[in-house]
């Protein structure tokens, strides 16, 4: 069976849509800002005007989208580890598999059961 490109994109769901409707706006900016530059900077200085617009466009598409992925606001690359204790609540609690009590032990306080799960 022959798919389309056209068949393709209506089997896409709303967010796949998005997202390239996105990436392809920011090629269109990213491509219309070049040439306004070129048109009116000659060579060698339109590069080194170009180069920090876009390397200035690029970190704040990711400062954008770390902002709505909730990640950490002034960081470039964010927090790779994920968040500290001190930064969110996003710290593992364990459960005693026997008795149901939460700790942070390598035995369970009130049973002495070494067996746990996490719970996030």
């Amino acid at each position: 069976m022959y798919v389309t490109r056209v068949d393709m994109y209506t089997q896409m769901d709303a967010g796949a849509k998005r997202f390239l409707y996105q990436q392809i706006l920011w090629l269109g900016i990213y491509f219309a800002i070049s040439i306004v530059i070129t048109m009116f900077i000659d060579f060698p200085y339109s590069l080194m005007v170009l180069l920090p617009i876009i390397f200035g466009l690029a970190y704040y598409r990711r400062y954008r989208f770390m902002k709505q992925v909730g990640g950490r606001q002034g960081s470039l690359f964010g927090n790779p580890f994920g968040q500290k204790d001190g930064e969110g609540s996003s710290s593992i609690n364990y459960y005693c598999i026997s008795c149901g009590t939460k700790h942070n032990k390598v035995s369970c306080p009130n049973c002495g059961s070494k067996m746990k799960k996490a719970g996030f």
